[in-house]
């Protein structure tokens, strides 16, 4: 009778020698975590850091295990920028730091998203970063076994986060203008006013946007950005980025599992995109807490919903009558429509199985305030 093989517990497997063994391991452990096993993370930590020293193949196994999966995730389209959000939204503070770290070991120093090699040459990277944060061998080696984790969890990102060259550059001069118009719609405590601001920051925008289509020879090769949105309501903010795409002639989808909205258009518009979005972000939420009129979940999130879908409207109406007012609108119109083609062709074949997905809207009380709210917007061209 042949011999029979046995499953046995992971405390009583022989504990790695070499980095490559420390390596495995701590995969395979990281492996357990992305798969949601409770506790698996400090479980194998413990065993493999039983001492008051961390081992050295251990530092190198770690080092290599991250090396591994985080260029496993750039060539998945993940930019330092994603790393950077998805993080920060998914494990705690110590794993997030590692990431960046494994970041910045990995690329040069990405110092807007905090990622810098700030560890000397003397010693190995876990070692200093466990003394960093004042970490034990089996408390490091848990958050690097959960920042591990998470990098396993990362699928492949579409698009790749890779921008197309563009042919123009930026107008410094008038971005600076629109953005010291949101500036001052942010800053300030009166909703018309702040409407009235972004209102003009949009004309501007538009303005620019036209004026380059008409002097350039052919329409741009359309780029992509990711834009992270912050819980909660996600999904009512979701619709506010969407509808400003559409008034800035870009494409937008948004991604429920990572909380972020891909909005494909040129490069200059993306920037118009992500300017006004984050500012009426802020306006929208200030105004929905503002409002004495609720404070519960229903409200809030049917205001935000009811905001977005009015904004969109007057954005729209924005951008319109800026189009028909522009000097040659005979010219410009089939101009529009090429460029227009373009970016629905890119989306197309970027997203081709994009399904429409409908809001829930349980508050007639915010649904109005949040419409009330947007219409008190004065779509005047003074600032």
């Amino acid at each position: 009778m042949g011999k029979q093989k046995r499953r046995v517990p992971a405390e009583e497997t022989a504990r790695p020698r070499t980095a490559e063994e420390f390596g495995d391991a701590l995969l395979a452990a990281a492996s357990e975590v992305a798969r949601g096993v409770r506790g698996a993370a400090g479980k194998s930590a413990n065993r493999l850091a039983p001492d008051l020293e961390l081992p050295a193949e251990a530092a190198e196994g770690a080092h290599r295990a991250g090396q591994q999966l985080i260029a496993r995730a750039c060539r998945g389209g993940w930019q330092p920028e994603d790393l950077q959000q998805a993080a920060r939204r998914r494990v705690d503070e110590f794993a997030r730091s590692f990431v960046l770290d494994t970041l910045a070991a990995h690329a040069d120093q990405l110092d807007e998203v905090g990622a810098v090699r700030w560890w000397t040459e003397s010693e190995p990277h876990l070692t200093q970063w466990a003394a960093k944060h004042i970490l034990t061998p089996a408390e490091a080696l848990t958050s690097v076994i959960e920042a591990l984790g998470f990098l396993l969890t990362l699928p492949a990102l579409v698009p790749p986060g890779t921008a197309a060259p563009a042919r123009h550059t930026v107008d410094e001069k008038k971005l600076s203008r629109v953005r010291a118009l949101l500036a001052k719609a942010e800053s300030s405590s009166f909703p018309e006013e702040a409407e009235a601001l972004s209102a003009k920051a949009q004309e501007l925008m538009t303005r620019h946007a036209l004026d380059r289509v008409l002097v350039e020879a052919g329409p741009e090769l359309p780029a992509s950005r990711r834009i992270w949105l912050d819980t909660p309501y996600v999904d009512a903010k979701s619709l506010l980025v969407h509808v400003v795409a559409r008034a800035n002639r870009c494409r937008a989808v948004y991604d429920s599992r990572w909380d972020f909205v891909t909005v494909v258009g040129d490069e200059d518009d993306l920037d118009a995109v992500a300017l006004l979005t984050t500012s009426l972000l802020v306006q929208a939420t200030r105004a929905m807490i503002a409002d004495p009129a609720g404070r519960d979940r229903a409200f809030r999130k049917s205001f935000l919903v009811s905001y977005a879908t009015r904004i969109g409207e007057r954005l729209d109406q924005a951008a319109e009558a800026t189009i028909a007012e522009s000097p040659d609108p005979d010219r410009l119109l089939p101009v529009l429509a090429s460029h227009d083609l373009a970016v629905e062709s890119a989306f197309t074949t970027l997203f081709p199985a994009v399904v429409s997905k409908s809001v829930t809207v349980r508050s007639h009380e915010g649904w109005h305030a949040g419409r009330s709210a947007a219409d008190r917007a004065r779509l005047s061209r003074e600032p």
